[in-house]
């Protein structure tokens, strides 16, 4: 049975957000009977080109054909999107009639005005996180998830993160198989699970610290030593409370976060790419213990370290 799909865009989409699905869509059933039927959509179509200046032939609203998943692409046109009361509407209405909806990049925007995410863990570009925490200050962001899921409702990172989760979506719909084969024809991973990092944690706090890079970088070549506050502030030249005080500020969080993202970043690329073992891991990146080293992960990429060896493996 073929899946329908409907791909909502609106003046000043994200090109990727809508073509990245629509690629895995149709690659995903290539080779045979085609697995999905896609449609663009937007509320004004003459108007709905993208910022790159590449429109798309969408039809509008009122003469959509009945679809199954509604894809809500994202990019710098959502904010002008979100005020739209027909787009708004229409995303609302159609979660209502049954349909799957997903989003990707800053479409989280329009799901969220359509009241879609109450309860639910969201994501969106990282870029876009803290209007989102303004905007939307009740909802749950966890803006370093490549995707997230409550039931019927998806939300997914920035632009190459919707064909992370169009993969998840034909896993769904057809089996890992055909998820995989999707994967292999687009030449990309299979695939990057859901609560893995949208960027390196390391690079990130230096760009935003450049006042404690320096001791960033140094705690960084020394992931095996405790690393505390005070050694920490001692590089700085700061007491502790001094220490702790500023890098917050710098930061946004505290250093005792810092080395843990520090580490789990660390891990992470052993667990991934190399054979060493879990135990020797946890040893080399500071942790200590497996089970120290597992809790961690679980609250950077929402699994444990052994899930994402397989993913990677696979």
């Amino acid at each position: 049975m073929t899946h329908r799909v409907a791909v909502l865009v609106f003046p000043d989409f994200q090109i990727l957000d809508a073509t990245g699905p629509i690629a895995a869509l149709e690659v995903a059933g290539r080779g045979g009977r085609p697995l999905y039927e896609a449609q663009v959509l937007a509320a004004e179509p003459a108007r709905a080109v993208s910022s790159a200046g590449v429109p798309l032939g969408a039809a509008p609203l009122e003469a959509a054909r009945p679809f199954d998943t509604l894809i809500v692409s994202g990019g710098q046109g959502t904010r002008g999107a979100i005020s739209c009361a027909r787009t708004v509407d229409f995303v609302r209405r159609a979660h209502a009639r049954g349909a799957r909806i997903a989003s990707v990049c800053s479409g989280a925007f329009l799901l969220a005005r359509a009241g879609l995410l109450e309860g639910m863990a969201v994501t969106t570009h990282w870029s876009a996180a803290d209007e989102f925490r303004r905007l939307y200050p009740h909802l749950k962001l966890e803006p370093d998830r490549i995707y997230t899921r409550k039931g019927r409702v998806w939300t997914s990172a920035g632009i190459t993160a919707g064909i992370d989760l169009t993969l998840a979506l034909i896993a769904e719909d057809h089996g890992e198989a055909a998820a995989r084969r999707a994967a292999q024809m687009l030449v990309v991973f299979h695939r990057r699970p859901g609560g893995q990092s949208q960027f390196s944690d390391a690079l990130d706090l230096q760009a935003r610290a450049d006042r404690f890079s320096e001791v960033i970088a140094w705690a960084r070549e020394r992931l095996d030593q405790p690393l505390t506050v005070e050694q920490l502030a001692e590089r700085a030249c700061l007491s502790p409370r001094q220490f702790a005080r500023a890098f917050a500020a710098a930061t946004g969080v505290t250093p005792a976060k810092a080395v843990e993202r520090l580490r789990v970043e660390a891990a992470r690329a052993l667990v991934e790419e190399s054979a060493v073992s879990v135990e020797r891991i946890a040893e080399r990146a500071g942790f200590g213990e497996p089970e120290r080293m597992r809790r961690a992960f679980i609250r950077a990429f929402g699994h444990p370290p052994q899930a994402l060896r397989r993913a990677a493996r696979a």
